[in-house]
């Protein structure tokens, strides 16, 4: 068996962006695949569930749309069957075009199906073949993290999985998690039809966020008929007659929440189990996830982890990012480090909450003196021009010299409005640099700037595009 110079075990986004970059680099590679290349994103993940996001945002929102010239919408009907065979055909197309073919193409590969054990430093087991390598990097991913909540063996549950392939849409869905994952199935089955509601243990939806930013969309969610229950302790499921039913505790009283079906959405945990790493040293962390250090490299020297299988933040561009850094460095010592300063992320509810850079608490907890602006999205005219006015900007920016810190927004295609302050988290910009960019009128981005200017005026009185 050839000693591979690179050895990647995994065939998701940080697993073929290392794959790019080793054929860039002209090294001999070796990718290793028990299931179906592609990993979560394109298969399960973001591609799947934002194009049924959308289908369900178009088949609500014609139905309830805000102006009055509009009518007749409300005899529109969904063919949820078809909906879920378009997402295979386009799921299908995606993993062929974006990840087979690509694959192909990539010089001095050798493609293993099978799983992959660490027999030794350098050699994988994969189901009794030999793999050798000077190098290796552990992509595997990540899969739905199942609490031990009393009777859920017993129970016929929903992943995100098995979410995307149901055949029939449920009368109704009960949803135990209330983060990104949880939100997105909940408004998409209410915008089909579901009635959905959402049991969340915490005390606030999406608690990475900034408490401006949940608590607007805990309103408009609300406001959609979604029931949502916080500070809720998940005690027992099971099951009577056709419905689920989920006993919580909430401060001293006891609830039963049904329904049809019902979906877990708590977290995900990293893919280590069975890869042999307690046979060669690989540190773990409290739960599960690979240890690494700023350049991605393991506790062993020549071993290396990207994506979701090192922990948190578990998202699809980050885990690319880390898997071409991981091949450089692991190929060419170029000592690359990943920034997760600026990395944005987006919830694709509606309207979307995307974040980057330092909440209000993170930044304040760092020492920062901050000053922070909240700008209702009523206050942009893009907004009243569309008649739809629900979301939030909050920007956190340092006092003294007004460099941007973090953002956050709850607007519609908030995940295209955040990359402006993406950049200006980035390259360290202030409010002052916001202000004195001109931005297109009418806009939703022109929200970026607003929220800047409140740092030095009344928005409130203030004409359209005044500087």
């Amino acid at each position: 068996m050839d000693n591979f110079e690179l050895v990647i075990i995994g065939a998701g986004s940080a697993a073929m962006a290392a794959v790019v970059k080793a054929g860039e680099l002209s090294a001999s590679v070796a990718i290793v695949e028990r299931g179906t290349i592609g990993g979560t994103c394109v298969n399960v993940g973001c591609v799947p569930t934002k194009h049924l996001l959308r289908a369900g945002e178009i088949f609500y929102y014609a139905r309830h749309n805000n102006f009055g010239s509009i009518t007749g919408a409300e005899n529109l009907k969904l063919n949820f069957a078809q909906a879920i065979e378009e997402k295979r055909q386009l799921v299908a197309g995606l993993r062929r075009d974006k990840y087979e073919d690509v694959l192909a193409n990539v010089p001095r590969l050798t493609k293993f199906q099978g799983s992959a054990v660490f027999t030794g430093p350098h050699e994988l087991s994969v189901d009794g073949t030999c793999v050798k390598g000077e190098k290796f990097l552990i992509a595997t991913g990540s899969s739905p993290f199942i609490p031990p909540i009393e009777g859920i063996d017993k129970v016929d549950y929903l992943t995100n999985v098995e979410a995307l392939e149901l055949e029939e849409l449920p009368e109704s869905l009960m949803v135990l998690g209330g983060g990104p994952l949880g939100l997105e199935f909940a408004q998409m089955f209410s915008h089909f039809g579901s009635r959905v509601c959402v049991v969340q243990q915490g005390s606030q939806l999406l608690p990475r966020m900034e408490p401006e930013i949940a608590q607007a969309l805990h309103r408009y969610l609300e406001e959609e008929d979604i029931e949502i229950c916080v500070s809720a302790d998940a005690r027992a499921v099971g099951v009577k007659g056709k419905e689920k039913v989920l006993t919580v505790r909430v401060g001293a009283e006891t609830r039963e929440y049904r329904g049809e079906q019902f979906l877990v959405a708590t977290g995900r945990a990293s893919n280590t189990k069975g890869l042999g790493l307690e046979t060669i040293g690989v540190e773990l962390g409290k739960h599960g996830e690979i240890v690494i250090d700023d350049e991605q490299r393991t506790s062993v020297g020549h071993i290396y982890a990207a994506g979701d299988v090192r922990g948190e933040p578990m998202l699809e561009t980050t885990a690319a990012k880390e898997g071409t850094i991981a091949a450089e460095n692991a190929l060419t010592g170029a000592y690359r480090k990943m920034d997760h300063a600026s990395v944005p992320a987006c919830i694709f509810t509606y309207p979307q909450a995307a974040q980057v850079g330092m909440t209000d608490a993170e930044a304040t907890a760092k020492g920062y003196k901050c000053a922070c602006r909240v700008l209702d999205l009523g206050q942009v005219p893009k907004a009243q021009v569309i008649k739809d006015t629900r979301g939030v900007i909050k920007m956190v920016a340092e006092a003294d010299e007004g460099r941007i810190l973090g953002v956050s927004i709850l607007a519609p295609e908030a995940g295209d409005l955040i990359h402006e302050a993406t950049l200006a988290v980035k390259f360290k910009l202030t409010i002052y640099d916001l202000i004195d960019t001109i931005h297109v009128f009418p806009t939703l981005s022109e929200s970026l700037k607003l929220v800047a200017q409140a740092y030095v005026k009344d928005v409130t009185k203030m004409p359209c595009c005044t500087d």
